[in-house]
């Protein structure tokens, strides 16, 4: 059964890197690495690791997705403005 999802979880992040990686739009790009944080904080977690799995969590699912879209929205609005 740990095998199985062990499996999963690992299709889950390359499915995600996958997307991330061939999606063109940067504020696109940045929701897909919040799930590919959570597609590797679960893989962390099937790994026994919860601790590292927590910290993905955070950092790779809110806290540098959020960066990144804040930094789109500014580029984006000094372009129009610029």
């Amino acid at each position: 059964m740990a095998d199985t999802l062990m499996v999963i979880a690992l299709l889950l992040v390359a499915g995600a890197a996958t997307a991330a990686v061939l999606n063109r739009d940067p504020a696109r790009q940045a929701i897909l690495l919040s799930l590919l944080g959570l597609c590797l904080s679960v893989l962390f977690t099937v790994e026994q690791a919860p601790d590292v799995g927590l910290s993905q969590l955070a950092v790779g699912s809110a806290v540098t997705p959020l960066m990144i879209l804040l930094t789109v929205r500014k580029v984006r609005r000094r372009r129009r403005d610029g």
